[in-house]
């Protein structure tokens, strides 16, 4: 009976070594994770939709290069807000460290999954407002990309009428439009400016017939944001043999069909706001805030059409070099909210 005793005590103290050595090597294992911060994304589009979507999809990536090992990225694409909250609790569920739901429409919902999930951090864009503890927002001030692409419209129109479909009136689409209103007539003080909305964010098929109603009333350069803009550019190009031309509010326009009549494009640098989200979250700091972006931190980029230089070429490319130039050296100076529709 004693050696059955003293057995089957050695086994429990075998049993304990093991796994007090299992905890030792566990946990380098668990310092090492630590270190990676798990980023999702919900989106309402498609990661390739060659605007709002795409942005803040490539964004990411361009982080994940510049923080070699730093971020693992996974994303829900089609996502209505109505559905977006069981997306958002799997990414809890598995344990992601900042679930970003990219557009202003899924700010109810995130604040409701703040609250509910206090441990998580949470951000959406476009707002500048300063939300919970955990809860980070970012702006594009982009008034300056828009007003880039006003300077390029008001110098090239040839019928001194411009257009531009915006998606709402709202958040950084709003800041947009009054941007390039400001451009325009700096640039060219005579030019008339057709200002519409398509009322959704991913209505190409609106965008498409308010783009042909400007370009039917004389508009012969037009401009819009958010990815319901590719459907007032494919309208633009439907008149291939005629100079009619379109700004872009996404680089990744100029790579498409549709792209030979692309002057020129801005882009959202969203590596700019996620590098930053990881650097808060290292200094402990997991929201409360709202991120700026414009070309002074690096948040925008622009890029003319290489194939159309003979538009741009001159003028145009000096000013809008002098113009970024001066963006960078101070940001906050175009005064977008100056801006009366009622008075164009």
């Amino acid at each position: 009976m004693k050696k059955i005793l003293l057995l089957m005590l050695c086994l429990v103290l075998v049993g304990s070594a093991v796994y007090a050595g299992g905890s030792q090597e566990a946990a380098p294992a668990a310092q090492e994770d630590s270190n990676v911060v798990k980023i999702a994304l919900i989106i309402e589009n498609t990661i390739d939709d060659k605007g709002w979507c795409q942005a803040m999809h490539d964004g990411i990536l361009e982080a994940q290069a510049q923080m070699p090992g730093r971020i693992e990225y996974t994303y829900s694409e089609k996502m209505k807000p109505v559905d977006a909250g069981s997306a958002a609790r799997q990414f809890v569920a598995q344990g992601y460290d900042i679930i970003i739901a990219h557009g202003a429409q899924y700010k109810n919902l995130i604040l409701e999954m703040a609250d509910e999930y206090p441990k998580v951090t949470f951000a959406f864009g476009t707002s500048s407002e300063v939300g919970p503890a955990n809860v980070f927002t970012y702006m594009p001030e982009s008034e300056e990309t828009g007003y880039l692409s006003g300077l390029i419209a008001g110098m090239t129109t040839k019928a001194n009428i411009v257009g531009i479909v915006g998606p709402v009136d709202a958040g950084d689409a709003a800041r947009y439009n009054r941007g390039y209103v400001l451009g325009v007539k700096d640039a060219n003080p005579n030019a008339r400016i057709m200002v519409a909305h398509s009322g959704s964010f991913s209505d190409f098929i609106k965008a498409g017939e308010i783009a042909q109603s400007q370009i039917k009333s004389g508009a012969d350069v037009l401009s819009g944001s958010s990815q319901q803009a590719l459907g007032a550019l494919r309208a633009v190009a439907d008149y291939r043999d005629k100079d009619i031309w379109w700004v872009g509010q996404d680089i990744a326009q100029i790579g498409i069909p549709e792209g030979y009549k692309v002057i020129a494009a801005s882009s959202y640098n969203y590596a700019a706001v996620v590098v930053g989200l990881v650097e808060k979250l290292d200094a402990g700091i997991t929201g409360g805030m709202s991120l700026p972006m414009n070309f002074n931190n690096g948040g925008f980029i622009f890029k003319f059409n290489s194939e159309l230089a003979s538009i741009y070429d001159g003028a145009i490319k000096t000013k809008v070099d002098q113009t970024i130039a001066a963006f960078k050296a101070k940001p906050n100076t175009v005064n977008y909210t100056s801006v009366d529709y009622s008075k164009l």
